[in-house]
């Protein structure tokens, strides 16, 4: 299949990364990729590094020059498949393909949890101008399918894998050796795009409270959010105890380094990639029931869960962890066998695959009809998987 990408946002996090990766493992599997977004996003750069083509038509924005440029693409590659990643470049390819001769079937990833705005522009959208909406968990499917109507078989769970050869367990004192990180105190970490919603801030303050004197907090990330957290931090007097470690291409020493991992988002998550990447790793995680979380980590079995904006219960989780080396094993191992067998990049690969030849096939370009009786197709992830 020949297969266009779009994304609009010049952010980079965990969305920005399953595009790529989805992108490179079609490519590998044979099919011909490419991705379009604007000339100044990272993704952009970074599918050039990685060896994925890449164009930049000016999406970042709605504007009649952006929604020209992308008609003008679309006729030109003449894709089987048109995948949409953001709000912008979901409207923009959207209306690009309204009349357009052989236009593509749209399949539209949502990859947070973000509500859709229930109005007649949406219902358009949502369920004429797309052939299938993709979510990153089944929280996140029964959400889209509340909130636009559609039948179970548009609407398909398909939640982002990890590579498991890569993230792997492995030597945590090396880990800390190399990335020059205290040997012999207890580590928590996070990894995570500084946005307010991830709860950056709500850690921090869990670092500040009784009984944690003795630990060390390393956040691995940049973003928006980075000068207000630094003001916190230095304001609880953490400089000494908190070190801010900026992005990294290459997380996985980061994430052996650690004895536990923290991620207290309290908005905006789908099924997120650091969090089943530290399981992988074979760290124990503290987390909240946010978005579709909760398909991934299951309390008590497979990490603990604490409620979100809540940084008492966050440190209370924290310290168990750290004072009970058999709970932080046993809720260690679960993880990784969980994530082994739910939460592989190829299940990822071959869901979408399933996705894109459904809707890829003879007829592609008729319009859509939602048809309440069908069933949810076969090409999506199991409720939890």
């Amino acid at each position: 299949m020949k297969i266009l990408h779009t994304e609009s946002s010049c952010g980079w996090g965990g969305q920005e990364l399953r595009v790529l990766e989805e992108a490179a493992g079609m490519q590998a599997r044979g099919h011909q990729v490419m991705i379009a977004a604007p000339a100044e996003s990272r993704i952009y750069a970074e599918a050039r590094k990685r060896g994925v083509p890449a164009v930049a038509p000016p999406i970042a924005r709605k504007n009649l020059g952006a929604l020209r440029a992308l008609r003008r693409l679309l006729a030109g590659e003449r894709p089987d498949i048109l995948n949409t990643h953001s709000s912008t470049d979901t409207w923009l390819a959207a209306l690009a393909s309204v009349g357009l001769a052989q236009a593509p079937p749209l399949v539209r990833t949502r990859h947070i949890s973000a509500s859709i705005p229930r109005n007649a522009a949406s219902r358009w959208l949502y369920r004429r101008a797309t052939a299938r909406v993709v979510t990153t968990g089944e929280a996140l499917r029964e959400q889209v399918m509340r909130e636009t109507g559609l039948a179970p078989g548009r609407v398909l769970s398909v939640p982002t894998g990890v590579d498991l050869q890569r993230f792997s367990p492995g030597d945590q004192a090396a880990a800390r050796n190399t990335l020059q990180l205290p040997a012999g105190v207890p580590l928590i970490g996070i990894v995570a795009t500084l946005r307010s919603w991830k709860g950056h801030r709500f850690l921090v303050e869990a670092m500040a409270g009784a009984g944690m004197d003795g630990a060390h907090l390393v956040i691995v990330g940049d973003g928006p959010g980075r000068d207000n957290l630094r003001a916190q931090i230095d304001a609880l007097g953490l400089p000494g105890r908190v070190r801010m470690a900026g992005n990294h291409a290459d997380v996985v020493p980061w994430l052996r380094a650690l004895d536990v991992f923290a991620l207290p988002s309290y908005a905006n998550e789908g099924v997120p990639q650091a969090l089943m990447q530290a399981m992988a790793v074979g760290i124990p995680v503290v987390t909240t029931n946010v978005g579709a979380i909760g398909e991934l980590v299951k309390s008590g079995e497979t990490g603990l869960m604490v409620p979100p904006r809540d940084a008492d219960a966050l440190r209370t989780a924290l310290l168990g962890l750290l004072h009970d080396p058999a709970l932080r094993a046993g809720l260690s191992a679960a993880a990784l066998a969980h994530v082994r067998a739910h939460f592989s990049r190829e299940r990822m690969l071959d869901g979408m695959e399933r996705v894109f030849a459904e809707v890829g096939g003879p007829g592609r370009g008729e319009p859509q009809r939602d048809d309440p009786g069908q069933k949810r197709a076969a090409g999506g992830a199991a409720p939890g998987a």
